[in-house]
């Protein structure tokens, strides 16, 4: 995307793709975005094939091997969630480092334009925005020192919450829970990683603002702590938390977010279709 405009850049992307191995791991696209990027720049892309308002944008990455989450990393969050029964269901908000990271399925991903599909609409889900980093190269038992030199990018989340007793992965892995986008945003279109300002808007009224300074974790802490618990690989996505202000979901709704001043993504809900 270019001004505004959408240009397909598919030639060129497979060209740069052809060699790679079957047996490689990670995100295909992820793991060789320098050499993407340099291809684009260097090629005659011709006329636009859509404007951005025209395009549908889905998820940014397509195989990622894990979805890693961070839960209670805001403490207004903390104590949204202790003053919050429908948030916390009798559980005690507890650090993150006492809570340590999950997990959520990679079936659960989707880009804005395929939306959020709600399973169970008579149960309480939430909405919840996060600043999501997309891993570009493996990595294993980093130092937070060196955790950004792993990254390829990063793009504003939703983690959708389904509020029960069960295990944290299982409400949070349901189809369409994952939202990534509206695209990947490389480490220089967004500055200070510690520094990420972002918000979520729910039928035009704000719910939730914060910044990435206000991480209890920070972005180079939460990579060098989970690679000592995976093997991250190009294309796992890690989301660095959510702030306080999460509310209900309702078939209907309308959801913006913005990241970094202009990066913005706009997501329906709806209800899931009946099981057959």
């Amino acid at each position: 995307m270019r001004d505004g405009a959408v240009y397909d850049v598919t030639e060129v992307v497979d060209a740069v793709l052809a060699d790679r191995p079957a047996d490689e791991p990670g995100d295909a696209f992820v793991a060789r975005l320098g050499a993407v990027a340099a291809a684009v720049g260097a090629a005659d892309l011709g006329a636009p094939a859509c404007r951005a308002a025209e395009a549908a944008f889905l998820s940014p990455v397509a195989t990622p091997s894990k979805i890693v989450g961070a839960p209670v990393n805001y403490r207004d969050h903390v104590a949204e969630a202790l003053g919050d029964a429908g948030i916390s269901w009798g559980a005690s908000a507890t650090s993150i480092d006492e809570a340590g990271l999950f997990l959520k399925a990679p079936s659960s991903l989707v880009g804005p334009s395929e939306g959020i599909a709600l399973r169970f609409p008579e149960r309480r889900t939430d909405h919840e925005v996060e600043v999501a980093v997309v891993i570009g190269r493996r990595c294993r038992r980093t130092s937070a020192a060196a955790a950004l030199d792993h990254v390829a990018g990063y793009a504003l989340a939703l983690d959708v919450t389904l509020r029960g007793g069960e295990d944290r992965s299982f409400r949070k892995s349901i189809d369409s829970y994952s939202v990534l986008g509206p695209f990947l945003a490389t480490p220089d279109e967004v500055g200070d990683p510690g520094d990420i300002a972002f918000s979520l808007d729910l039928n035009g009224e704000p719910r939730q603002a914060s910044s990435t300074a206000s991480l209890i974790k920070g972005v180079p802490e939460l990579i060098a702590w989970a690679s000592e618990w995976y093997t991250l690989e190009p294309g796992d996505v890690l989301m660095t938390g959510t702030p306080a202000g999460v509310g209900p979901l309702r078939p209907g709704d309308a959801i913006a977010c913005r990241m970094a001043g202009t990066i913005e993504m706009e997501v329906a809900v709806r209800a899931a279709e009946s099981a057959a």
